[in-house]
């Protein structure tokens, strides 16, 4: 997808009704990258910290299917990604007591330092893209989001 960001890129020629996507693209992709950045500092990529972090919010082991349905993704995503969690050792698979055929995930205590750690550094990129974007209407933001959905 970066490849076809860079394609996008606003042309100054353009009127800026058609650079529009083009900056809101960039703009996602740039916060993705430094979410990406801070995030790596403390081991993780994106996917594992929203996983680890769906986990700690459960407060207990999630069966596979649910924390696929709390991340909004697919079993098999779910089962690779928890995969790779279990091999950092952020986690275990832990039988269900009420369903033998379950398995669910727990966060481990690796898993929760983690994530904990995770989650100070995505406050401090919140507090800065936040400064950042001190002077852009929230409002007008808000009102394009729910033009697009």
């Amino acid at each position: 997808m970066k490849t076809e960001l860079s394609t996008l890129a606003p042309c100054l020629s353009a009127p800026p009704r058609e650079r529009m996507m083009s900056l809101f693209l960039q703009t996602a992709a740039a916060i993705e990258r430094r979410l990406d950045g801070v995030l790596e500092a403390v081991d993780l990529s994106t996917p594992k910290y929203s996983a680890l972090t769906k986990l700690a919010e459960a407060g207990e082991p999630l069966a596979l299917s649910e924390l696929a349905a709390r991340l909004t993704c697919v079993r098999s995503n779910i089962t690779q990604l928890v995969d790779r969690l279990e091999a950092d050792g952020l986690v275990r698979r832990v039988e269900d007591p009420k369903d033998r055929r379950c398995v669910r995930a727990a966060l481990t205590p690796l898993g929760e330092e983690r994530q904990a750690a995770g989650a100070v550094r995505v406050k401090e990129l919140r507090a800065v893209v936040a400064e950042k974007l001190a002077g852009i209407e929230e409002e007008a933001l808000e009102r394009v989001l729910a033009a697009l959905r």
